[in-house]
Parts: C-alpha cells; structure tokens; sequence
C-alpha cells in the first residue's frame, strides 16, 4: 500500500498541481496586496478621503453601562460590502491582464489551409459544363 501511494504522489500530475496551489496562492497574495494597498487608497482618495469600511447602518446602539460596552450594536456593515465589490472588480480585471499578457507570449496558431472553391462557384462550374 505504501509503494502504491509514492507511486502516485510521485506521479508527474500530483506535482504538477501541487506546484499550481503552491503559485496561486503567491499571486493570489500579491493580487490581494495590489488592491489593498495600492487601488484601495487610490479609490479613497477619489471618493474624497473616505474609507467604504467605515460605513454602517446600525439597526439598534450599542448599550452602555458604567463606560463599558455591555451589548455591542448591531448594524449592517454595509461599507466592507463595497470594498468587496471594489477588490472584485479590482483583482478580477488584474487577472485578465494578466491572463491576456500570457495569451500574447504563446506561438500563434499554425494558418488554417486555404479553402477550397465555395458552393456557389462548384455550382457555376457545374452549371458552365452542363452549357456545354
């Protein structure tokens, strides 16, 4: 049973997608580093210093005995559901150039073969010889 499962752990596949997991999680870190830490600020900036996650709809206060929180608020953080959106649309269109960038290094597909004669012209060819 061991010689079978290092068979398969040493099987090309396993550690080709273990090298997969291994990558997207850096680029999934440095994905995630350039929306948070560059596009995030500067989608700040533009909405006038305001950070999305500040934003909140409270249902009800917080209640407060002797300076001290004794029930938290309850409210709809409705603000870290725009950052979600914003790194979404962030990191989805990153992905895309990044994706388009790769598809431009690849060799262009070999050109198709010429057509033949279309339908139309077989069938003027057929029509000319039946003339004759």
């Amino acid at each position: 049973m061991f010689k079978e499962f290092k068979d398969f752990i040493m099987t090309g596949n396993v550690i080709d997608l273990a090298v997969a997991v291994i990558l997207a999680g850096a680029v999934g870190l440095v994905v995630n580093g350039f929306v948070s830490d560059i596009m995030m600020p500067i989608v700040g900036h533009f909405s006038g210093g305001m950070d999305f996650a500040d934003l909140v709809y409270e249902l009800s206060p917080a209640v407060m005995e002797n300076g001290e929180v004794v029930k938290p608020a309850n409210s709809i953080k409705y603000g870290k559901w725009i950052n979600s959106i914003i790194s979404l649309i962030t990191v989805g269109f990153v992905l895309f150039m990044i994706v388009k960038s790769y598809n431009k290094t690849k060799t262009p597909p070999a050109p198709a073969a010429p057509a033949g004669p279309s339908q139309e012209d077989l069938l003027a060819e057929i029509r000319d010889l039946l003339k004759k």
